[in-house]
This record gives structure tokens, C-alpha cells and sequence, in this order.
């Protein structure tokens, strides 16, 4: 893959006879990918599908018949991996950690 420096134009890259487009951003088995490498969109969007989950199960969370204990596995084995996914594998700064912690601690105290 190589850049026009004069024209500023990207070229494609081809392998045998297919030929691949470059591309700013795109997105591998649900984890958004960009050429900066930066997490603060995917970070967005896992929060944001945190949310969407959360508010599946939310009836479930705020049930009297079941235990806090239930309800805390229940966040920790539906909820939490789908913010959580593909986190390990990139490198987070300070600001993105503490994003994550509040959103953690926020669903915490309402179970």
C-alpha cells in the first residue's frame, strides 16, 4: 500500500489478481479499526452497545425476585463483555480507562 506523496491520491494494494482499496477506518469482527489507530470510537461504541444491553436486561437488574449477587453476575457475564470487548488487545490511555470505570461504577450502583 503506498501513498502518492505529489498528489496526495492513496492507491490501492494488490495481491495476485485482487486488488484492495486503502481505507480511513473499517470495522474486523465487531471492533472498528482506524488508520491512526485510535480507541475513543470504538470506546464510543462498545459504551453505547453497553448501554443498548443494559437496557435489555434492565427488567432483570431491577427484579425483587432475584439476589444482588444473581443480578451482579448476570451485569458481569452479559453486559460488561460487550463494552469490554476487544479492550485487552489495544492500548489504553489513562482517559480511556477512566471512561470505562465510569461506566463500570455507574451500573454497579444502580443493581
Amino acid at each position: 500500500m503506498s501513498q502518492d506523496k505529489n498528489a496526495g491520491r492513496n492507491h490501492s494494494m494488490k495481491i495476485d489478481s485482487s486488488s484492495f482499496e486503502r481505507v480511513e477506518e473499517l470495522k474486523y469482527l465487531g471492533t472498528s479499526l482506524t488508520n491512526q489507530n485510535s480507541i475513543q470510537e470504538e470506546i464510543k461504541s462498545r459504551l453505547k452497545s453497553g448501554k443498548a444491553c443494559y437496557h435489555l436486561v434492565q427488567n432483570l437488574l431491577f427484579s425483587s425476585l432475584l439476589s444482588k449477587n444473581l443480578k451482579i453476575k448476570i451485569y458481569r457475564n452479559i453486559i460488561l463483555p460487550v463494552v469490554l470487548y476487544g479492550c485487552e488487545t489495544r492500548l489504553l490511555t489513562l482517559m480511556d480507562k477512566c471512561r470505562l470505570r465510569v461506566y463500570e461504577n455507574s451500573v454497579e450502583e444502580n443493581i
